[in-house]
């Protein structure tokens, strides 16, 4: 797991979205409830925004240099799922 102290390096930006009661984002709340704060040691001074809108998609958006950005869709995913969708979304930003 030494990709999530690669954020600050590779990332601009993440941003989290989901829904604050709905089932389909249920595994996203999940996530960020476990992961954040170890995502936030790692990576003191890097942007991690967590958005709650009703009835939204869980998303999670990387912003690289020079504002270019990826999405990952990540309804119907698991908490590993969405482990390994941040994963290649660092990956992307290290090439």
């Amino acid at each position: 797991m030494a990709w999530r102290g690669q954020l600050s390096k590779n990332l601009k930006e993440l941003r989290i979205l989901l829904c604050q009661s709905s089932p389909s984002s249920a595994p996203a709340r999940a996530f960020v409830e476990k992961n954040y704060k170890d995502l936030k040691t790692l990576n003191p001074k890097f942007p991690i925004l967590i958005r709650e809108c009703s009835g939204i998609e869980p998303q999670l958006w990387a912003r690289y240099d020079m504002g270019i950005e990826r999405v990952a869709r990540l309804e119907g995913l698991s908490e590993a799922q969405i482990s390994k969708a941040l994963e290649d979304l660092v990956k992307v930003g290290a090439s």
